[in-house]
């Protein structure tokens, strides 16, 4: 059960593990955020390069290995997630820090608190980013509020489902929106300008940019005028990129300003979407992964959308009465391309209606834009900070 006792009175040291590269960069930002309100905290843990340029010793380094993607992946390194699970595990037992908070990742982190619980640490467990267990498993929600004193959401419909078992949860807003205010820019969207965002991991673009690209020749024979241009994550899937589809112009580290050029857009599933959403941009989704990945998925899956703003629109215009029960399907905002419907020929017929009917584009940026005004964006880091600075040390006084 959750810690009812106190550390070591003299720890002030919070450990951090993250898992991507996406809670690195969250992580990073509540770290920043938790010296500015307590400047003596000291940081260990796991993570990537942002959180360790904050950290003390000991840290690792881990996020380029522990970034799998499907079932597979996760199969194939179980020795190494092994052996990193049973040294974090000593680490922090021998540490004792004044609390170990989870930051998303929850297939590895929400095994670990289990274990440091079962095992007797006498600190904190906080979770931030809470897991999406509303969309595979909301049975799990009660076994999480016997292992962990703090939940922390960043999608408001999240926190009745935890306060309802019991669990301390504070819904703080969503750090990535925080993140993005700052990289908005002053710029007309360009006429005919497509974006094409197949995702950052190499798996994803090998087998999504493809389907894009043959989608992106269908479009261009029914509207010549048209031009596409690619975000990349790193230089060497530009090249790689580049190579699939010679006729699309492919940079890097110009996703977000993409976002806010094109007149519409092609996202794959994930964290880009909601960026997307973020910026206003009218868009539709596409996602292909591995057929077995697929079908578990499809059997453990209990959402009627994979778009976190379909989502998010569902619980607006349909909130359940019981929170422990998922709210009812509203009409999609933006379509959906998803495994075996996500064909070329689906996509350019999606892409087209939205390039040659600038009402529907307008219609479309404005509902993504009030959706995603709703996730209280502004001072959420600071929020998060705060909630898990009063839950590991509820003396300490914030400024």
């Amino acid at each position: 059960m959750p810690s009812t006792g106190t550390t070591n009175a003299l720890s002030q040291t919070f450990w951090f593990v993250a898992g991507e590269t996406s809670g690195d960069a969250r992580a990073a930002e509540v770290m920043r955020s938790l010296r500015e309100i307590a400047p003596s905290i000291r940081f260990s843990g796991a993570g990537g390069p942002r959180m360790q340029e904050l950290a003390d010793e000991p840290f690792d380094n881990w996020t380029e290995q522990a970034a799998v993607l499907g079932l597979w992946d996760v199969v194939r390194h179980y020795g190494y997630f092994r052996k990193k699970f049973h040294r974090m595990l000593v680490d922090i037992r021998t540490a004792q820090p004044a609390a170990v908070v989870l930051v998303d990742y929850p297939g590895f982190n929400l095994r670990l608190a289990k274990s440091l619980r079962s095992s007797g640490f006498s600190g904190k467990i906080l979770y931030y980013i809470s897991p999406q267990v509303w969309a595979w498993n909301r049975g799990r929600i009660p076994k999480m509020a016997k292992i962990l004193d703090l939940m922390i959401c960043v999608f408001p419909f999240e926190a009745p489902m935890y306060e309802a078992s019991g669990l301390h949860t504070v819904f703080a807003g969503h750090p990535l929106l925080e993140a993005l205010g700052k990289e908005r820019i002053e710029t007309p969207r360009e006429p005919g300008l497509v974006g094409l965002f197949p995702g950052s991991r190499e798996r994803e673009v090998k087998r999504i940019f493809p389907v894009m690209a043959q989608a992106a020749t269908l479009i261009q024979k029914s509207v010549p005028s048209v031009r596409f241009e690619a975000a990349a994550a790193s230089e060497a899937l530009a090249v790689r990129m580049r190579e699939m589809a010679p006729g699309v112009t492919v940079r890097t580290g110009t996703a977000h300003e993409l976002m806010q050029r094109a007149s519409t857009g092609i996202v794959c599933s994930g964290t880009a979407t909601l960026e997307a959403a973020c910026f206003g941009l009218p868009y539709c989704l596409v996602y292909k992964i591995a057929w077995l990945t697929f079908e578990i998925g499809r059997r453990l899956v209990d959402v009627d959308a994979l778009g976190i703003v379909n989502i998010l629109n569902n619980y607006r215009v349909n909130p359940p009465t019981d929170p422990k029960l998922p709210a009812r399907p509203a009409p999609h905002v933006i379509r959906e391309f998803i495994q075996h419907e996500a064909t070329p020929e689906l996509i350019a017929a999606e892409t087209i209606r939205l390039i040659q009917n600038p009402e529907v584009r307008e219609k479309l940026s404005r509902e993504l834009l009030e959706i995603t005004s709703a996730l209280a964006a502004s001072g959420a880091s600071r929020r998060a900070a705060s909630a898990l600075l009063s839950a590991a040390m509820p003396d300490t006084t914030s400024c």
